[in-house]
């Protein structure tokens, strides 16, 4: 390239110097061989046309030993009926009177060999003034190129460009479909009548969603044109992972596609969903090659026109005595009935084959009698292409023939000749909207035309051929879902049904998407929700949170109401502790009731009778604050029932106390010169309870006023149920309070202990003392399960621990008085309670 641009650069220089050497301008040398192939055609205006006739142009480094040539080789029928459909064109529009009627149009069209070297040399070829071979410079003369139609390659086009640009040379391509040439600033006399590949990258990427397909190999060849599509490609949030083993393909035809067809035949992969480019997606070449392979590969194809009238009458008009003013013509003639013509331009060899080895040309081949995709105009598709391409420069030359002087779109109003218009103004006013065969052509900002493609379906047809089948289209047009797509007639390689193309299955509702790390999007991991989270969509990123009143439910689909739980009236425990604590009371009272019917007997008498009943009245006290615990919890209550608890067992506690203390004393009131008992006589006895009860409400009193008990919705605990229960406020008053009524019990104890040596008759601080042990024992073991449980159950312990003690109390210390009282009544008399035991 940089040669190339080096000669131009030599060339222009030389035209231009006035003051140059006389023997140089004399001799004025053209750099390069006359391109005797390319076909031309005068007129008022030349329009250049570049066609990929050859393909694959055989790679050879240059050794400068002798002139670089290019050697070519497999001839494009279907590339030459592209070239005819472009002289057809210019033909039909020299023949109207109603566009261009005053100017003629003519035509300069080269090989590009789909090859950019070639296609740089064609294009100067094209554009510079004058073409000789080393004979003078003004030798022969044509008329330049000031307008381009080509290239069918993104590639080709984009250097084509790079080089022409600062010539301002218009460039309308017919098949270059690289997003990247929509970029008005770098190319800005570029125009296309192929959709640009952004429009069908969009296309695609709905095609694969639309089946639900997520793992999606790629296949391109190794330029920047195909990495440009693939970024793309990726930007449509599309999974692609490039492995052979995968069951879905997208690729763009190269010089490779054969070669991978081949491998994957021999590998026996067969079952693949291949999704064509506009590329390939009509390439009836490759079905030969591949036979079931590509069966039921879906496509998107440029617009098709349904027929270009008169196109089909011209390319078959070719004769064998016409072929001579064309070499393309007559590779083409000589390829498709492998014969040789008599006097044949054509130079190239096909592959190893010796030209002069064909038997000559008969005269009376018919085009007729074989298939060609020359003659093939059943999916006139980039054909099409071209001859929009064809008529939009004849749009663009009609509106600077109508232009009027004042009015024209150039600086200060002017117009430009027609006959003799600058490149830069025809690339200025090119790109008006207009209609051919009845469609109407629209353009863009970008200078692209608003994209249509047809979903082509390959199917075999009952003679084996490839049959392409219309199953949707994409019309870029359409507001929202611009795919369409008819199901029914689709022919799926594997049966009637699309097969699943995922990496990882969808998430179903209740589970999240997890990313695998370093892998592709659509490789994820299914997790289900926490409890607590839902999720209720397929593939959700997040799992939601349930509101506090409501909770997920199995399938983590569904935030379901909670389940409130307290220690109902209602259910077996609630029943059987209220049953208990009504029991305990009423034995209570009953126990009073016998006290009170044997008041005079000694029995009753020597156990200091008015610390008893009180005992018993706060022991039924106790029995009735376990229901206070039962039921839904408030505020008020929760209030009310940590303090009754206290309190009544600050009460019992004290009394026993009392008691022991009067019984010890007792006895030592007996000794010598003794006079305790007037220090402890009924009076200071209720003072005595009444102040270690006062204490406890002090402490009560305190933690109402500070951080009283509340109810609370507890909803950390068990996640589907509501707890329902009442929290202390203060752990310290808590806490405070249960241990008051330890150091009471420990009080208790400690004075029944020293008690312990006294006449048994008179001693209950034995049964003291074991009631008291018990009443430890409940207590402590109450601890640790208070804290450990929640809920109605912690509830439960509560209640039993209050009942174990307050029964410990009652049947320790007043069940065998009530049965020497009411069983043994001989043992009730004083003479029995002053009579030591053995």
């Amino acid at each position: 390239m940089t040669l190339l641009i080096a000669w131009l650069f030599i060339f222009l220089y030389l035209m231009n110097n006035k003051h140059g050497s006389a023997a140089v301008l004399d001799n004025c040398v053209f750099w390069g061989e006359e391109d005797k192939n390319s076909l031309y055609e005068d007129g008022d205006v030349v329009i250049g046309g570049l066609f990929p006739l050859h393909y694959s142009p055989v790679f050879s480094r240059s050794t400068y030993k002798e002139k670089p040539k290019t050697n070519m080789y497999n001839f494009s029928s279907r590339a030459l009926r592209w070239m005819q459909t472009m002289t057809f064109t210019i033909k039909e529009i020299n023949g109207r009177s109603d566009l261009l009627p005053h100017l003629k149009l003519g035509f300069h069209i080269h090989d590009s060999c789909d090859d950019i070297p070639v296609s740089l040399r064609a294009s100067l070829d094209q554009v510079l003034k004058n073409n000789g071979s080393n004979v003078g410079c003004d030798a022969v003369r044509r008329t330049v190129s000031s307008v381009i139609i080509g290239d069918a390659g993104s590639g080709v086009s984009t250097a084509l460009l790079r080089s022409l640009g600062c010539f301002h040379i218009p460039l309308v391509s017919y098949f270059a479909s690289c997003s990247c040439l929509s970029n008005q600033r770098e190319f800005p006399t570029f125009m296309r009548t192929m959709p640009s590949d952004t429009f069908q990258i969009r296309a695609l990427a709905q095609l694969v969603s639309y089946f639900g397909w997520t793992w999606v190999g790629v296949i391109g060849v190794e330029s920047d044109y195909a990495h440009f599509a693939i970024q793309l490609f990726l930007q449509e949030y599309l999974c692609i992972y490039v492995n052979i083993f995968l069951y879905l393909y997208i690729c763009r035809i190269s010089n490779k596609t054969d070669f991978i067809l081949r491998e994957i035949m021999h590998r026996n992969m067969t079952g693949l969903q291949w999704i064509a480019s506009e590329a390939w997606a009509t390439a009836k070449s490759l079905w030969e090659k591949s036979g079931d392979l590509l069966m039921g590969t879906l496509g998107f194809a440029i617009r098709r026109a349904a027929t270009i009238p008169g196109l089909k009458q011209h390319l078959t008009s070719l004769t064998a005595s016409s072929l001579h003013k064309s070499a393309f013509l007559a590779e083409f003639w000589e390829e498709t009935f492998d014969c040789r013509l008599n006097g044949s331009l054509n130079t190239h060899s096909h592959g190893s084959d010796n030209l002069f080895d064909r038997q000559p040309c008969k005269g009376t081949e018919d085009l007729n009698d074989v298939y060609s995709p020359y003659s093939d105009v059943t999916q006139l598709r980039v054909s099409y292409n071209i001859y929009k391409a064809v008529y939009l420069v004849a749009y663009a030359l009609q509106d600077l023939s109508n232009c009027k002087v004042g009015k024209g779109p150039f600086l200060n109003g002017t117009c430009a000749d027609p006959k003799h218009f600058k490149p830069w103004q025809v690339s200025q006013i090119m790109g008006a909207n207009f209609s051919a065969l009845g469609e109407k052509v629209n353009f863009d900002q970008n200078g692209d035309p608003i994209a249509y493609y047809d979903l082509m379906n390959w199917q075999r047809a009952p003679d084996g051929s490839l049959n392409l089948v219309k199953v949707g289209f994409y019309d870029a047009s359409l507001p929202g879902h611009s795919l369409i797509i008819n199901d029914s007639v689709i022919q799926w390689p594997l049966g009637k049904k699309a097969i699943q193309s995922v990496c990882s299955s969808s998430c179903p509702p209740g589970t999240r998407v997890v990313r695998r790390k370093g892998e592709p999007i659509c490789c994820y991991d299914c997790v289900p929700c926490t409890e607590g989270e839902v999720s209720n969509k397929t593939d959700s990123l997040e799992c939601s949170r349930c509101s506090a009143d409501t909770w997920s439910n199995t399938a983590r689909n569904l935030c379901i109401p909670r389940t409130t739980e307290y220690l109902s009236y209602y259910e077996f425990m609630g029943i059987l502790l209220c049953v208990a604590s009504v029991f305990g009371a009423c034995l209570s009272l009953f126990i009073i009731t016998i006290f009170i019917s044997f008041k005079d007997t000694p029995l009753v008498r020597a156990n200091n009778m008015e610390l008893s009943f009180l005992l018993l009245a706060f022991l039924a006290i106790c029995f009735l604050v376990g229901l206070l615990f039962i039921g839904v919890p408030s505020d008020w209550l929760c209030r009310i029932r940590y303090p009754a608890f206290g309190i009544s067992f600050a009460l019992c506690i004290s009394c026993l106390l009392a008691k022991t203390a009067v019984v010890l004393m007792a006895f030592r009131s007996t000794l010598p010169r003794s006079n305790v008992m007037k220090w402890f006589g009924s009076n200071q006895q209720r003072a005595s309870v009444l102040l270690g009860t006062a204490v406890q409400v002090i402490i009560c009193f305190i933690w109402l006023l500070t951080s009283p008990p509340h109810a609370n919705n507890n909803t950390d605990y068990h996640g589907p149920t509501i707890i329902k229960e009442c929290v202390p406020g203060s752990e310290v008053g808590f806490w405070s309070v249960l241990g008051y009524i330890g150091i009471l019990a420990c009080g208790c104890l400690l004075m029944a202990f020293l008690a312990r040596n006294l006449p048994d008759n008179f001693n209950e601080a034995k049964f003291i003392a074991f009631s008291m042990l018990i009443f430890f024992a409940v207590w402590i073991t109450f601890i640790p399960v208070y804290v450990s449980t929640a809920g109605k159950y912690t509830v439960a312990v509560h209640i039993f621990a209050i009942l174990a003690s307050a029964f410990a109390l009652l049947f320790c210390i007043f069940v065998p008085k009530c049965y020497i009282i009411l069983l043994r009544p001989e043992k009730n008399c004083k003479k029995k309670m002053m009579t030591p035991q053995p």
